[in-house]
């Protein structure tokens, strides 16, 4: 099944919290399209989540503050969903 755009951006960020990437490593990481991902990651910049760093041998990319806080704040919010849909299973038995 294919990801859903924000699954996707949630994904980028739980990666790039972890370390800056270059768009083919962070494609990598996540056995992505590389243009995909460029597009994924111009969004993210532009709603300051992700910022661009300038190194010597390229651009990386690198979480923000805000990145990261969005990136807890869905983590909480895919943990209620399995854990409400946990009991609606288990309150069906």
């Amino acid at each position: 099944m294919r990801k859903s755009k924000l699954e996707s951006y949630q994904e980028i960020l739980g990666v790039l919290v972890e370390k800056p990437l270059d768009v083919d490593s962070l494609s990598y990481e996540l056995s992505g399209n590389c243009a995909i991902v460029k597009q994924r990651l111009n969004f993210l910049v532009r709603n300051c989540l992700v910022e661009k760093r300038s190194m010597d041998k390229g651009t990386v990319y690198a979480a923000t503050e805000r990145g990261a806080a969005v990136l807890r704040a869905l983590n909480v919010q895919t943990r209620l969903e399995r854990l409400k849909d946990a009991i609606i299973t288990v309150s069906e038995r």
